[in-house]
């Protein structure tokens, strides 16, 4: 399979491993591109982290609950992190938010300093009252913030659901190289035990059951003649998961949720199938030429 091009980053595959809790840790970022993966977001770098969250997860038959935010490890910690990977020349991308446009905005030219070379604006976590209401001009705050204060590629991280593509737009409007479909949905369990909400109230959900509805808004996209570049993601946990997500448009693929079992081995296993698959596809259009 050739480079592709994605946030000025050239990667081996289109396999990129998402933002979250497994990417907290200098150590798993290495070992997951070690293994194999084209890129790896880390958790989303923050310079005032909710302190007083009861972060966790629930497993569920079909994905998972998670009442996450962002990194509590402190924005000099992960500058030093950054610069540590960009002397590697490491396919890193730096999740960022902040509470303000402004913030986000000197947080994003910090992290130019490192060497880093993309960015991913995490401004839409529903696990976060702000994010729970998301509209274009919020959107367009946060990218035209932190287009006005770096240079980087970046991609603004949006959930699906109304208004979709007028935040797309402002995303655009706003400088963004790229967006990444689908940050988690509002999702909720009740305890069997209790009859209440599972985790106290109602938190992002991500898994298989996420993926047709996020399959449908980047064909969507694409039927409407947005060209932007997409980074997909919902419910990725195998090879034929990433083709699909190439099918219907988006440029790569992200992987997360699946990667809370057996990780290294579960990410082994995406590429391996994603190989074979592509492999297929060329003998295919090979034999019908």
């Amino acid at each position: 399979m050739s480079g592709i091009d994605i946030l000025g980053l050239t990667i081996d595959n289109p396999v990129v491993v998402g933002s979250g809790l497994l990417t907290d840790q200098e150590r798993n970022i290495r070992k997951l591109l070690a293994n194999g993966a084209g890129a790896v977001v880390t958790k989303t770098i923050h310079p005032n982290p909710p302190t007083d969250l009861d972060e966790r997860i629930l497993r569920l038959p079909v994905g998972m609950i998670n009442s996450t935010t962002y990194s509590k490890r402190p924005v000099d910690h992960w500058l030093n992190v950054l610069s540590s990977f960009a002397r590697d020349d490491l396919p890193v991308i730096a999740s960022v938010h902040a509470d303000s446009p402004a913030e986000l905005g000197v947080l994003a030219a910090q992290v130019q300093g490192t060497g880093c070379r993309a960015l991913e604006l995490g401004i839409s976590c529903l696990n976060e009252e702000t994010g729970l209401d998301d509209n274009p001009d919020r959107v367009f705050a946060y990218a035209s913030a932190t287009r006005s204060h770096t240079s980087l590629p970046f991609s603004v991280k949006l959930a699906i659901g109304e208004g979709l593509e007028d935040r797309v737009r402002a995303a655009i409007a706003g400088g963004a190289d790229a967006v990444t479909v689908s940050d988690s949905i509002s999702g909720a369990a009740v305890s069997a035990e209790t009859g209440t909400l599972e985790l106290g109230g109602v938190f992002g959900y991500s898994g298989p059951g996420i993926k047709p509805l996020v399959l449908a808004a980047i064909w969507r996209l694409r039927k409407h003649r947005f060209e932007v570049p997409v980074l997909g993601c919902g419910g990725v946990a195998s090879g034929r998961d990433v083709a699909d997500y190439l099918a219907v448009g988006a440029n790569v693929a992200q992987v997360y949720t699946a990667l809370h079992t057996d990780m290294f081995a579960t990410l082994e296993r995406i590429l391996s199938e994603t190989a074979e698959t592509a492999d297929s596809a060329g003998r295919s259009v090979q034999a019908t030429a």
